[in-house]
């Protein structure tokens, strides 16, 4: 048999842990194959029948109090070792001195003949060091279970946000815990099932099916009795069964509630021996989770998805319906965005430069926290939302911090939400490309503000090559004469006065200009590029100046 995890155990340790760690001049005189029984505690007792004060698993120490006298006859110590076995003592330590010199050999031959494990305790190792030593170990194997317990519930959270969260948590659960399960819907039909493959480790099945089979369940028929009473009860409670099948030997299920106790379902568990109180506590965190997933779908806000509905189903009224419609529809979204009808809202985009993919479940629900809205929306660029926040600069960098970078869109109402929405993708590219959040209040809206520097300077960089490329005595005076001619609409006479130049000279470098950068500059689709590129071009020009310096 494979040894127990860690989660099997809660406040206990086995006999065989506790004597590895005790001096080696404790001595075995019989040995009742307890080895494996896990101790609840290590406590001395003089008393003549200490059982009423002992809890089941207690390693008793006596220095033979109770065998003084009459108390030593063969009948009186038999009689004790009995009522020790009786109570489930899982080992008996005897101290030499200060009464006895040995262990008495009616106690050896009771101990023996009831099987019950004996030890002889020296005189140099006092019963205060072994309560201690048991104290101690006690402590360090809580903490491993404790953290073993933190890891398991981190895992059902993980499993809780991924995109098929109740087959996935039950998954997780068998695998923690040596049952088999099965997830009911509020109407009886099995919504998922998960099963321990080896006691210990699981896999999981998807649904439909009415038997399991072996160690995954029953036939569905037989839970009938105790589905009703889990989907008809009220308040929190556990029913019990029992089926004479592999696995099934105890079956127990949890109704899954709403905040007003109606029934929403049921998570039905299945074992051959009883739960550790850690395994409890996990299934205790399942059925919690699973209740938290079935409220969120069936009884949580109504609003979105009332407004999703509407729109859907009648994007006219947005601007053809009656006043009594759009007022319901700001409501609904009022309550969608926890605000009031009258507040304003922004629309935002976010586009993930850098880190790892968290799954679109995840990054839904946080992106319904950091935001406190829920609309929001997975996209293929990241993901759209809709705010009652301003989005100060310290939430900005929250989001940054987490590898994004957004689009703000300036206040508005529902119906200007649509133009919003396209004020906002206007600049993601820019955004993507820049690798810097922008605010669609504090864009510049023209050509070059819509453009932005890294993107305007990209294309200067692309355009301009030719010229760029050229000694700075010959560049310079070229983009001059490109930046005057296109100021001056292509006019010889205009440019030529801007310049100072005689026209013939200007026709001459426009004339090197269109061969160098092998374009027809009589084009007006061509001029505008060129002119918007000019806007960019001086930090080129000044980086390449300083990278040609020596």
């Amino acid at each position: 048999m494979s040894p127990e995890p860690a989660t099997a155990r809660l406040s206990f340790v086995t006999l065989e842990q506790f004597l590895e760690q005790l001096p080696p001049e404790l001595a075995m005189l019989h040995d009742g194959g307890s080895g494996a029984s896990l101790l609840r505690w290590v406590e001395p007792s003089e008393l003549e029948d200490p059982t009423p004060y002992l809890p089941e698993g207690e390693f008793l120490l006596t220095a033979g109090l109770p065998f003084l006298g009459n108390g030593g006859s063969a009948a009186k110590v038999d009689a004790y070792v009995q009522r020790l076995v009786d109570a489930k003592v899982a080992a008996l330590g005897f101290g030499i001195r200060p009464y006895f010199d040995a262990v008495p050999d009616a106690l050896v031959d009771a101990c023996r003949r009831h099987n019950l494990t004996l030890f002889e305790v020296p005189e140099s190792l006092p019963f205060a060091a072994i309560g201690l030593e048991f104290s101690q170990l006690l402590e360090t194997d809580n903490a491993r279970v404790f953290r073993q317990l933190a890891d398991t519930n981190r895992q059902l959270m993980r499993a809780v946000l991924s995109p098929r969260p109740e087959h996935e948590l039950l998954a997780a659960l068998v695998q923690r815990v040596p049952v088999w399960a099965v997830l009911v819907g509020a109407d009886g039909r099995v919504r998922a099932r998960g099963h321990s493959t080896t006691g210990q480790g699981a896999g999981h099945q998807s649904t439909g099916g009415h038997n399991a089979g072996g160690s995954t369940g029953v036939e569905h028929s037989l839970l009938a009795p105790m589905l009703e009473r889990l989907l008809t009860g009220s308040g929190p409670r556990v029913e019990m069964d029992g089926f004479d099948q592999p696995g099934s030997a105890l079956v127990f299920g949890h109704p899954l509630r709403s905040t007003k106790d109606a029934n929403l379902g049921a998570l039905i568990l299945g074992s051959d021996a009883p739960l550790t109180p850690a395994q409890n506590s996990v299934v205790q965190s399942a059925v919690g989770l699973l209740e938290l997933l079935v409220r969120q779908r069936t009884s949580g806000s109504l609003a979105p998805s009332q407004l999703a509905t509407a729109m859907l189903l009648h994007p006219e009224s947005m601007t053809s319906g009656g006043t009594k419609h759009v007022n319901g529809l700001r409501d609904l979204l009022a309550q969608s965005l926890a605000s009031t009808r009258s507040g304003q809202m922004r629309v935002i985009q976010g586009v993930r430069v850098d880190g790892a993919d968290d799954g679109p479940v995840r990054e839904l629900l946080q992106w319904r926290r950091l935001f406190d809205t829920k609309l929001v929306e997975i996209t293929d660029y990241g993901f759209a939302a809709i705010t009652r926040f301003k989005v100060d600069d310290s939430l900005l960098a929250d989001v940054e911090k987490l590898g994004w970078r957004l689009v703000i869109g300036e206040p508005t109402e529902l119906l200007g939400l649509q133009a919003a929405y396209q004020r906002v993708s206007s600049l993601r590219g820019r955004v993507a490309a820049s690798g810097k959040s922008a605010r669609v209040d504090e864009v510049t809206w023209s050509v070059a503000g819509l453009l932005g520097r890294e993107a305007g300077t990209l294309l200067a960089a692309r355009l301009l090559a030719p010229v760029l490329a050229q000694e700075p005595d010959r560049r310079d005076p070229l983009l001059t004469v490109l930046r005057g001619w296109l100021s001056e609409n292509g006019s010889w006479d205009g440019s030529a006065k801007l310049l100072g130049l005689h026209r013939n000279s200007v026709r001459r470098q426009i004339g090197v200009l269109g061969e160098l950068l092998d374009m027809d500059l009589n084009q007006a689709q061509v001029r505008a590029e060129l002119w918007f590129a000019l806007q960019y071009v001086d930090e080129l020009v000044d980086s390449t100046d300083l990278a040609g310096t020596p």
